[in-house]
């Protein structure tokens, strides 16, 4: 009886269409409505594909900057950005820890306590961190090293103050998990998406520190 109905409700969309002629059978129809990706997998891609590009102009335009000025200042880097290194690992570990707990907490249908220990330590880990970047940019201002100082130090506040600011973004995708798990609306999609954010600022970071090491 149900599929009589279904077949009657899709010649009725048949005829309505005036396709009726060409409509495959209810066997190829299931085949042809493939799932498509969550809109948070594919626009964390995009997200990071932009995050990237800013990045490579920002280390293209330092490097031939550092070549053609003969102003270049060397810096030494304060040693808190080294500790903040270790802090924002610590983090993308914290997260791993997280995502293992409320993937398998969804698995089991959300029965027991909501896992959000994990999420709230990487969370704070993340505040740590900006505001380890917040002590080493007040520690040069202190020292006279202000953004206008030299070029060096511009590309030196402009690289780790847009990377602190994609940190900040990072911690509002952890804080709308958060939000999302107590209120028992999380997607995997959307877990999986600020947790692929979360390590990507963790390697950028990586990333820029050692090209700071090297060009300053």
């Amino acid at each position: 009886m149900a599929t009589t109905v279904h077949e009657h409700q899709l010649d009725h969309v048949a005829h309505r269409d005036g396709n009726w002629r060409n409509l495959p059978p209810t066997s190829d129809l299931r085949r042809m409505k493939n799932p498509s990706p969550p809109p948070a997998s594919t626009g964390i891609w995009v997200v990071l594909a932009s995050i990237t590009m800013t990045f490579s102009a920002f280390t293209s335009a330092l490097i031939v900057r550092q070549g053609s000025a003969r102003d270049w200042y060397h810096l030494t880097l304060p040693p808190i950005l080294y500790l903040s290194s270790l802090v924002i690992i610590a983090s993308s570990i914290t997260l791993e820890i997280a995502k293992k707990h409320i993937t398998a907490f969804m698995t089991s249908l959300h029965n027991g306590k909501v896992p959000t220990r994990w999420l709230y330590i990487t969370f704070f880990l993340g505040i740590l961190f900006v505001a380890g970047q917040t002590y080493a940019w007040l520690q040069l201002k202190s020292q006279g090293f202000g953004l206008a100082t030299n070029v060096s130090y511009s590309f030196f506040y402009v690289l780790t103050v847009a990377h602190a600011l994609h940190v900040l973004g990072g911690l509002g995708g952890l804080a709308r998990v958060v939000n999302k798990l107590n209120n028992a609306t999380l997607r995997r999609s959307i877990l999986n998406a600020a947790t692929l954010y979360w390590h990507f600022m963790g390697a950028l970071w990586l990333y820029l520190l050692l090209l700071l090491w090297m060009k300053f």
